[in-house]
């Protein structure tokens, strides 16, 4: 049975009651406190304190705080008055136990509310996010539709023109080109001129003669074998080709249910839309709708590794060290085999677990994320110079344990 707490003090004004429960030694963080318009609840193993009030309170309105070995308690009373008694006085252990068991389950109501409208706050904020990224994808949709009306517009402009110089050129050529005109003919003689007569009939100029055809033919095409960056003695092609399946898998998978993309609309459903998107928001600083955006991506597609990779560094901005190592190592997981084609992304992921790993003063978990990274790229001065300050990190903290 838990030891009750006797040792308590209270103090109250006409509108407010202020209780001081000692904690006995016991850490804030194993402190628990239920408090409804009744009752009061504070444990802490093996300590109990428990309060049937002698009058109603707000329970809204009421606050506790826990520090100094102390726990106080401040509870609005409904009705401004002086209470004679802090809690009820009377044995009945039934009418106790009805007010307890009534408070449990108003507490519970309460935190399943709380629960409800964490979760309403988390939807409308996805939205916000969504909605955002929408209205992004559509201004930049028209910004570039009313760039193509302009150069149209321009170009309509610019054929209307020129057809306009070509038939007034037309025109003028005709002018100074006038119809032939026969000369000492009389129609008995058949229109031809008389002895000792000339033609005065000017050359008509014939239109240049179009090339024929090109003749029909066959075009003989022939493909080369991929090519591997490395040579053929230390090439890797089994492990290439295992990328390249995983890789053309990994855009065919579909992880949500059908449920889900019904809600969705046709952008939405497109691991690579909300990337896209995703990376915009990352640029602008928007970190949790950034995150929104991959998160809701990973739901579709699982077996992307840059969506891990990508969301760990938003956690890296958020110092959600622990999320962002859980993502990095996700993304690593899916980066194998080790291939020339994902070395870049596997640089990156290490260096974001191993940046968490620093942050959270895990200095050895760090530098064998670092050296692996530089095992991929060898010559990145600025990893060699990152590693070698977690060195001097880890030797120093050795250093000063020697010491001590």
């Amino acid at each position: 049975m838990p030891l009750l707490v006797s040792d308590y003090s209270w103090t109250q004004t006409e509108s407010t009651v202020y209780i001081n429960v000692p904690l006995k030694g016991a850490k804030a963080a194993s402190v628990d406190i239920l408090s409804t318009d009744e009752y009061i609840k504070v444990h802490f193993p093996p300590y109990l304190f428990e309060a049937f009030l002698f009058e109603p309170v707000d329970d809204d309105k009421g606050s506790a705080r826990v520090g100094n070995g102390v726990a106080i308690i401040s509870l609005t009373k409904r009705s401004n008055g002086v209470w004679e008694h802090l809690m009820i006085q009377t044995n009945d252990k039934e009418r106790k136990k009805k007010i307890r068991q009534a408070a449990l389950v108003k507490h519970q109501k309460k935190l399943s509310s709380e629960s409800e409208q964490k979760a309403e706050r988390q939807r409308a904020e996805r939205k916000y996010a969504l909605e955002t990224m929408m209205k992004l994808e559509k201004e930049e949709k028209e910004s570039i539709q009313r760039m193509k009306d302009v150069e149209r517009q321009k170009t309509s402009t610019e054929l209307a023109e020129w057809q306009l110089r070509q038939r007034q050129e037309t025109r003028e050529e005709l002018r100074d080109d006038p119809k032939p005109q026969r000369t000492g003919t009389t129609p008995s003689d058949g229109g031809r001129p008389k002895a000792g007569q000339r033609c005065d009939r000017k050359t008509e100029k014939k239109p240049a003669e179009l090339p024929p055809p090109r003749l029909r033919g066959d075009i003989q095409v022939s493909f080369t074998p991929r090519v591997f960056p490395t040579a053929l003695r230390e090439s890797r092609v089994p492990e290439e080709e295992e990328w390249l399946r995983k890789q053309a898998a990994a855009r065919r998978a579909m992880s949500a249910d059908a449920e889900e993309l019904r809600d969705l609309k046709e952008d939405e459903r497109n691991p690579d839309w909300l990337k896209d998107r995703a990376d915009k928001c990352f640029m602008a600083g928007d970190y949790h709708g950034a995150i929104n955006a991959y998160s809701l991506a990973i739901r579709l597609n699982r077996r992307i590794p840059a969506l891990y990779s990508n969301r760990a560094a938003c956690h890296l901005k958020l110092h959600n060290l622990h999320k962002a190592i859980e993502d990095a190592s996700q993304a690593l997981e899916l980066l194998t085999p080790a291939v020339t084609a994902n070395a870049a992304a596997r640089v990156r992921a290490s260096i974001r677990r191993g940046s968490a790993f620093c942050q959270l003063q895990l200095y050895a978990e760090g530098l064998q994320d670092y050296q692996a990274a530089l095992k991929i790229n060898p010559h990145n001065e600025a990893l060699q110079a990152d590693a070698q300050r977690i060195r001097d990190i880890i030797q120093g903290s050795a250093a000063s344990r020697d010491t001590q």
